[in-house]
C-alpha cells in the first residue's frame, strides 16, 4: 500500500504540473497499467470497460483513484466531476470497471491556482461531448449491421460499423496537412468525423484526416484562399517562436543530463537533448514525462545514446541478432558507461 501510494502521488504531481489538473486515467498511463494505444480503444467505444484493458483488476483500480483523491485532498485542489462518453456513434457513456463505476473515477483534480475564467474554460472543454472517431481499419472487419466491411469503420453499442450502416458514407475525406482548412472545414460542416490509424510502431492511434461535408469543403477552401498572405505570415512568426522555444526546452534538458549524471561531458549531454527532445520525432525526450523533466524519461534518453554511440549494439543488430538478445549481450558496456557519468 506504502509503495503504492508513492507511486500514485508521484506519477499526479507529474500530471498536475504538466496539466494544471490531474485524472485518474493520467495516474494508470503513468503507473504503467495501461498504454495511451489502449486508452484510445477504450474512447473510441471498443471495449466494454477500461479494466478489460488494463494491467490490474477493478479492485487495485479503485485502490488507485482513491489514493489519488486523498493526494488531491491533502493539495488542496479542485474537484470537478467528468462526462465521459465514447467517440463512437452514438457517444455512449464509457464504463471504467465491470463492477459497477464509482463516481470517484470521473473526478478531474484542477490545481487551485487556476483563475476561475481558467477553470471554467477548462472544465466546459473536459465535459464536451467529444468528436466521432472513424478508424481506419487494420484487417477486415464485419459490420454489425449489414455484415460487410470496409476501409473505414467506427464502433457502436453493438460493435463495429461500416461508414454506410454508420450514416456517414456521404462525407468527403480531407487529409491532414493544411491544419486551416481542417480547421475551417470541420467548423463549417453539420456532421464530422474525425480518421484515425494505428501506427504500429509508436503504439498509437494518430490523425489522418476528417471527413466532411462536400458543401463545407467548398467554403472552407474559399476563405483560406481569401486570406493566404496573412495565414503566411502567421505560419512564419510561429516558426520563430517554436524554434525559440524548443531550443530552451533542449538547453533545459541538457542541463538535466548533466544534473543526473555529472561524468556526462557537456557536449554529450547537448547532442543527447537534441536527439531525444525533436519535435515531431516521437522520441522518449517529447513524451509527457520528459517535459516535466521526469528523471525516469531524461535516463531512458541517456541509455539509448549510451547504447547507440558506446556499444556494438548497432553492429549486433545489423549481423541479425535479435534485440532483446543484443541489448542483454552490451548490458555490462552500457552500465559501465553510465556508471562513470554518474560521478
Amino acid at each position: 500500500m506504502a509503495s503504492l501510494r508513492s507511486r500514485v502521488h508521484q506519477a499526479a504531481e507529474a500530471a498536475l504540473t504538466q496539466r494544471k489538473y490531474v485524472s485518474v486515467v493520467d495516474v494508470f498511463t503513468r503507473l504503467g497499467w495501461l498504454r495511451s494505444t489502449q486508452v484510445d480503444q477504450w474512447r473510441q467505444g471498443r471495449a466494454a470497460t477500461l479494466e478489460r484493458l488494463a494491467a490490474v483488476d477493478g479492485a487495485r483500480m479503485r485502490e488507485a483513484a482513491e489514493l489519488l483523491r486523498e493526494w488531491a485532498q491533502q493539495r488542496g485542489l479542485d474537484s470537478s466531476e467528468t462526462a465521459y462518453l465514447s467517440s463512437a456513434r452514438d457517444q455512449e457513456p464509457l464504463a471504467f470497471v465491470a463492477d459497477g463505476d464509482d463516481p470517484i473515477f470521473r473526478i478531474h483534480w484542477l490545481s487551485a491556482d487556476l483563475t476561475p475564467a481558467r477553470r471554467e474554460q477548462l472544465v466546459r472543454r473536459q465535459n464536451k461531448a467529444p468528436d466521432l472517431v472513424v478508424v481506419a481499419a487494420e484487417q477486415p472487419f464485419t459490420c454489425v449491421e449489414c455484415a460487410d466491411t470496409g476501409s473505414y469503420l467506427i464502433m457502436s453499442a453493438t460493435g463495429p460499423m461500416c461508414l454506410t450502416c454508420a450514416d456517414l458514407d456521404h462525407l468527403e475525406y480531407l487529409p491532414a496537412g493544411d491544419a486551416a482548412l481542417s480547421r475551417r472545414a470541420k467548423k463549417e460542416s453539420t456532421l464530422a468525423a474525425i480518421v484515425v490509424r494505428l501506427n504500429p510502431r509508436r503504439k498509437r492511434y494518430e490523425r489522418k484526416g476528417i471527413l466532411i461535408e462536400e458543401q463545407a469543403l467548398a467554403r472552407a477552401e474559399e476563405q483560406c484562399l481569401a486570406d493566404e498572405e496573412a495565414r503566411e505570415r502567421r505560419r512564419d512568426r510561429d516558426r520563430v517562436r517554436r524554434d525559440a522555444q524548443d531550443a530552451e526546452f533542449q538547453a533545459r534538458f541538457a542541463a538535466e543530463i548533466r544534473r543526473l549524471f555529472p561524468g556526462c561531458p557537456a557536449e554529450r549531454a547537448g547532442e543527447i537533448a537534441d536527439h531525444a527532445a525533436l519535435r515531431g520525432s516521437g522520441r522518449v525526450g517529447r513524451s509527457a514525462a520528459a517535459k516535466v523533466f521526469d528523471t525516469e524519461a531524461v535516463t531512458l534518453a541517456v541509455i539509448a545514446s549510451i547504447r547507440h554511440r558506446d556499444t556494438s549494439y548497432d553492429r549486433m543488430l545489423m549481423d541479425g541478432v535479435a534485440r532483446m538478445d543484443a541489448r542483454a549481450a552490451i548490458r555490462p558496456d552500457l552500465d559501465r558507461v553510465l556508471e562513470s557519468w554518474r560521478v
